[in-house]
């Protein structure tokens, strides 16, 4: 509107002057009209160029899509487009190819590259029964695959779509100076006719004077720099999370993210790997091997977690293990079998105490040790061996190990002055310990997983603003209810299309990372919003002529209209230097790594 103007005021004046319409030769501003326009479209070209890099991001996201695949089909080997390749159909990827599609190894050994999909910089070793991603690239081995998704099912598509609809979306800020721009372009229209009003018929200075400062005002004034100011930083911000395995889905989660001032975390599988695993072995009357032969055999047949563990750790060792017979699963309890010919029993007090069977103190105290570090204390007795009848003769120790990334995250966290709280079903003494070990001073224990939403409620309800981290089916309603909710990517759908932002990678600093993404991208808005405002303020005084009097300075039409270009292409540069920014959070992550020799 108020270019439009300026240039109209000032090619109408010059058509006036030259026929001697009202106006005489001395008001013919075609140069004026001329530079205007061509500054105009400069300052668009600029900003489309600049504003085209902030897309890079979606530009190298379907770059990585494949355009060939080769299929298995009959026994022979067929070359289709990747968007022909089936769902079950066999896809073989040789080394230096990208795989065409999601899906599972059936056959071959390779490293993948993934970093294009989850930022991590080390290839990942994949073998019969692991998931390959589509776009990723096969380093030097062949791998056959059986496609699971494809097209528009695949990660990758699903990236892209995500940053895409990312990427236009308008937070709070955004629609604010929308609002201002509402009453900023009558309140500058107004400006410019009182500078008319007051130098042609107040000061009577001549109406060239008069007619220059309008047209200045109007030009130097025009609001794109606050209209760029929030879109151009979401843009870059969010194709930047998506380089870093950080995918952001919308303005107002980076807003969010900004002012959270509580950040809870579930526990299992999330501060943890999700997996029990056997820690600490001890026995009495025979050795660790023997022992773990006997609980591992006993428990086979089992399909609890924890029965799982010490399995998993007697084929780690190597131990062949003896079939089970008469197996009994006492749920709560433990389990009753016999192998070898000898009756095993491997479970709790209570199991043990039903029983009748002793432990030595030895063992009860090894037992209680564990306990109180926060692991599950598993009892073992073998009756019919030689000197063990009526007692028990070991303890293992299993525990759901913490990730490594846990602690190193929560420092992070406490140090960006944000609480950290932990919410779980453990017992709040197995619960202290684990937060303990990560430096959580708050943990919510015994929630039952329908209640962790609750929870979060109630965390909002007491005025904090709350980004819940978490990965599971029961974390839903939890990712759902909180201000932001971060879903780690490892794991559900459910979890992953609940949560505000997603994480590519199953590492914890990725989450601190994001939070510090989006403190960084809406700090540029605000800094974008600053100068867009700052322009206004320092140039339309003066383009009004408020230095005329006292120092003779007044402004041309068509440096007023180098100068708001010139705001334009700030407000765009500002916004791009985002592409650069690196989160503490990933530069620790990176030093972590290269400390464990990964």
């Amino acid at each position: 509107v108020m270019y439009g103007m300026g240039i109209g005021v000032a090619y109408v004046s010059s058509v006036l002057g030259t026929f001697n319409i009202v106006l005489t030769p001395d008001f013919m501003f075609y140069e004026t009209a001329v530079m205007l326009a061509t500054f105009l479209t400069l300052g668009r070209y600029l900003e489309a160029n600049a504003k085209g890099r902030t897309s890079e991001a979606i530009r190298k996201l379907v770059g990585l899509q494949p355009r060939k695949a080769t299929i298995l089909r009959g026994g022979r080997q067929i070359e289709v487009a990747a968007e022909e390749v089936m769902v079950d159909d066999l896809v073989l990827v040789r080394p230096g190819e990208k795989v065409p599609a999601d899906g599972l190894v059936v056959e071959g050994e390779s490293y993948v590259d993934e970093s294009m999909i989850t930022g991590e910089p080390l290839p990942a070793f994949k073998s019969a029964g692991e998931k390959v991603v589509g776009g990723t690239l096969n380093k030097n081995g062949s791998l056959t695959f059986r496609a699971t998704r494809v097209g528009k099912d695949t990660v990758l598509a699903g990236i892209i779509a995500l940053v895409q609809e990312a990427q236009g979306s308008r937070p709070a800020m955004q629609r604010i100076a929308d609002r201002m721009v509402v009453y900023f372009i009558p309140t500058i229209l107004t400006i410019a006719a009182a500078a008319f009003v007051y130098w042609y018929l107040i000061a009577h200075n001549t109406l060239l004077f008069s007619l220059t400062a309008l047209i200045s005002v109007l030009v130097v004034a025009c609001p794109c720099a606050l209209g760029l100011a929030s879109p151009t930083a979401i843009t870059v911000g969010i194709g930047r999370g998506a380089e870093l395995g950080i995918l952001v889905k919308s303005g107002e989660a980076l807003e969010a993210a900004d002012r959270l001032s509580l950040v809870a975390f579930d526990k299992t599988g999330t501060l943890t790997v999700g997996r029990p695993d056997v820690v600490d072995l001890f026995a009495l009357g025979m050795d660790e091997r023997e022992l773990l032969l006997f609980a591992a055999s006993a428990e086979r047949p089992s399909e609890h977690p924890l029965a799982e563990a010490v399995v998993r750790r007697a084929q780690e060792e190597g131990l062949d293990l003896i079939p089970a017979e008469q197996f009994r699963a006492l749920p709560g309890k433990g389990v009753v079998a016999r192998v070898d010919g000898k009756r095993v029993v491997a479970g709790n007090r209570i199991l043990f105490g039903e029983m009748n069977i002793d432990f030595p103190d030895d063992l009860l105290q090894k037992a209680a040790a564990y306990e109180e570090e926060g692991k599950t204390a598993m009892l073992l007795a073998v009756e019919g061996r030689e000197g063990m009848d009526g007692r028990a003769g070991g303890v293992l120790a299993i525990s759901d190990q913490l990730k490594d990334s846990a602690a190193s995250a929560i420092e992070e966290l406490k140090g960006m002055d944000l609480e950290v709280v932990m919410i779980t079903g453990d017992n709040p003494r197995s619960a202290a310990r684990v937060a303990e070990r990560i430096g959580i001073q708050k943990t919510l224990a015994e929630v039952l997983p329908e209640e962790k939403a609750h929870e979060v409620r109630r965390l909002r309800e007491a005025g904090s603003r709350v980004g819940f981290v978490g990965d599971g089916i029961n974390d839903a309603p939890a990712l759902a209810e909180a201000d932001v909710g971060i879903a780690i990517g490892s794991g559900t759908d459910v979890a992953i299309e609940t949560g505000d932002v997603v994480l590519m990678k199953d590492d914890l600093l990725d989450a601190v990372a994001a939070i510090q993404l989006s403190r960084k991208v809406i700090s540029r808005i605000k800094l974008n919003i600053f100068w867009a405002f700052a322009y206004n303020a320092l140039l339309v005084p003066v383009a009004a002529g408020a230095l005329y009097p006292v120092y003779g300075i007044t402004f041309r039409p068509e440096l007023a209209g180098l100068a708001m270009a010139l705001s334009s292409v700030t407000v765009v540069t500002l916004s791009l230097l985002l592409k650069r920014y690196v989160p503490p959070a990933t530069r620790q992550k990176a030093i972590r790594i290269e400390g464990t020799g990964g």
